[in-house]
């Protein structure tokens, strides 16, 4: 997921070397400025409390992260155009790996590790991406439900259009 293009607003590189072997837990806690920045590249109102907790184990040549990125954002509601806020939640598991991938492996039938770039993992990288993986690219208020309209409808938005074509000349 974080192939080597350049940073973004949240960025936390770390050296693996200065992992324990045993297993290590990173935290990323992102600052209101890094949230605002955030906010802004992932067009949506808001992000406030953005953490990223992280546990990474595995020898150093093919490490696995697992943990969550949780946030409280705000998003605007695709039935109601009212802004909200609701709170996110995305569980993490990525293998990282310092190995070159096997050419021909076809992408879609493998899990394809991600690279380990100059010996570091860049967790702030990985927590912003989570956190938009975990965005609803259809958000809606709690309690407000979509109704379409019908052909039946004669009073919905198109109703008085419909009694006009419906007319005779």
């Amino acid at each position: 997921m974080t192939h080597g293009s350049k940073a973004g607003p949240l960025t936390r590189p770390t050296r693996i070397d200065r992992l324990r072997k045993d297993g290590s837990e990173v935290l990323v806690e992102a600052t209101p400025q890094e949230c605002e920045a955030l906010a802004a590249e992932f067009k949506i109102p808001a992000i406030r409390d953005l953490v990223g907790r992280f546990n990474v184990s595995g020898p150093s040549s093919r490490l696995i992260v697992t943990g969550t990125v949780s946030a409280t954002v705000t998003q605007v509601c695709t039935v109601s155009l009212d802004p909200f806020e609701s709170e996110v939640s995305e569980p993490v598991e990525v293998v990282f790996t310092d190995t070159d991938i096997l050419v021909g492996t076809d992408a879609e039938d493998a899990d394809i590790p991600d690279p380990i770039i100059g010996n570091r993992i860049d967790f702030g990288t990985l927590a912003a991406e989570f956190l938009a993986l975990g965005l609803d690219p259809y958000p809606r208020k709690p309690w407000i439900a979509f109704t379409p309209v019908t052909d039946e409808d004669e009073a919905g938005p198109l109703g008085g259009l419909r009694s006009l074509r419906d007319r005779e000349p």
